[in-house]
């Protein structure tokens, strides 16, 4: 095992003084100083990504522009539609209206003004996470802790609140915009410790941001130290990330890169399980040196890496792109996860897919791979009162229905109690469905407003 991992290790040497890996940051402000952007992309197409970057946020690095994109096939690799904004991504009226007032020459404080109302029409914090989720210690509102089911806390460090590089179809955009009452941001270690102790029931807690791996390893090691030394009742330390997605570096050559492996290390040797919750939404973001040595590198050290997506048009909505990417990271190590329908707030319009047609996908992805594939859970809805599954499409009493159940809920009681919805072939998303069979509301609706809103 040893000489094991000597080899490994001089493999990675050895790719790393081959490319020598660079991390630029490239925004609306510079992109255009990428020699790929002015060789493939029309000035229509400059036109709409300044246009649709005022609205939505946009950022791109040196990793992603280089080595995942296939400026061969541009625009419609996916990889590009994930992280460069598209006219569409915009509905007219609103790309109307931001190009109107740039043509015009309009001052900076009415361009603002209606920015920001466009914004606030793009539900900015879906599933009422703004209002639902924030627990409250000595009468002090958490900011930076969720708690929305029993077991699992999600915590947001102030300084985890950006990411490598902005997917286009992101549901917390607004973290990355200064829309400061729309942030959930916390680097309050004490009254996070205070009420972890004080809610016992919580076994997990969820690092997210923004993306937790762009801290360095001293600032993470303050957060996850704190756990480790005061917090027993905790037992599952998840970090969500798409890190390895873009920026795999992270983990095999950055500054810090062994000290954020020796304290994943630490987390596991203290008897906590380290999951990474790793972010991948289309097979090609798995295909890179890089990429693979750095997932070698977490499980080394006992890390567990689970992976998940939303289902997004344009990008992977074919029964093939999910086969092949849940294959290719069983090979690689990882445990296929989550299969997310995607919410509805920002460009969900552009990357939305009715559920009829998402189950579908999923089933027939689903039957195309192996049992060490069929972990993955899906598709589902992170919706204001849980993680809801669609099980299936079916006839009951002469009845088409969806069939449903709660993966996770607010109350542990709703889980794994099938219920149904009529059918509807126009639906996107949970608040759209009615209950089946000429039921009033679902049976879980009295609970839900009575002790929940």
């Amino acid at each position: 095992m040893y000489l094991e991992s000597l080899k490994f290790q001089e493999d990675i040497d050895v790719f790393l003084k081959k490319t020598k890996p660079e991390f630029k940051v490239y925004t609306r402000n510079n992109y255009k100083n990428l020699p790929q952007i002015n060789k493939n992309l029309s000035e229509e197409e400059l036109y709409n990504i300044d246009i649709v970057s005022l609205v939505l946020p946009f950022k791109v690095n040196s990793y992603v522009v280089q080595e995942l994109i296939d400026w061969n096939n541009i625009p419609k690799d996916p990889i590009f539609i994930i992280t460069f904004p598209q006219k569409e991504m915009l509905i007219p009226e609103h790309f109307n209206i931001v190009a109107k007032l740039i043509k015009e020459n309009a001052s900076k404080e009415e361009l603002d003004l209606a920015i920001y109302n466009i914004r606030m029409q793009l539900n900015p914090h879906p599933a009422e996470q703004i209002t639902l989720n924030i627990p409250t210690i000595d009468g002090e509102k958490l900011m930076g802790l969720q708690h929305k089911y029993r077991e699992t806390a999600l915590f947001f460090p102030t300084q985890g609140q950006t990411c490598h590089s902005y997917c286009t179809f992101c549901f917390r955009w607004p973290q990355f915009i200064n829309l400061d009452n729309q942030k959930f941001a916390s680097k309050e270690v004490d009254l996070l410790i205070k009420y972890l102790n004080e809610h016992k029931e919580i076994t997990d807690i969820l690092f997210t941001g923004g993306d937790p791996m762009v801290m360095n390893a001293n600032i993470l090691s303050k957060y996850l130290n704190a756990i480790i030394d005061k917090v027993p009742t905790i037992k599952n330390i998840r970090i969500g990330s798409k890190s390895l997605s873009y920026w795999p570096y992270r983990f095999i050559s950055d500054n810090d890169s062994e000290d954020i492996l020796k304290l994943f290390e630490k987390v596991i040797q203290s008897g906590r399980h380290l999951a990474f919750m790793a972010h991948f939404n289309h097979y090609n973001e798995l295909k890179t040196p890089a990429v693979k040595f750095a997932i070698k590198k977490l499980r080394s050290i006992g890390v567990e890496i689970r992976t998940q997506s939303p289902l997004l048009k344009h990008i992977n909505d074919t029964p093939e792109v999910w086969a092949k990417m849940w294959e290719e990271q069983v090979r690689l190590g990882c445990i296929p996860y989550y299969f997310f329908i995607a919410r509805e707030t920002g460009a969900q319009h552009y990357f939305c897919i009715g559920l009829e047609k998402a189950w579908e996908i999923f089933q027939k992805a689903y039957n195309q791979v192996s049992g060490l594939s069929r972990t993955v859970r899906g598709p589902s809805m992170s919706a204001y009162p849980g993680k809801i599954q669609i099980i299936g499409i079916t006839e009951i009493k002469n009845e088409k229905v969806y069939v449903l159940q709660f993966l996770q809920a607010r109350n542990p009681d709703w889980v794994a109690r099938p219920f149904f919805a009529k059918y509807d072939p126009e639906a996107t998303w949970l608040t759209q469905l009615k209950p089946a069979f000429g039921e009033e509301q679902f049976f879980w609706e009295d609970d839900f407003s009575q002790n929940y809103l």
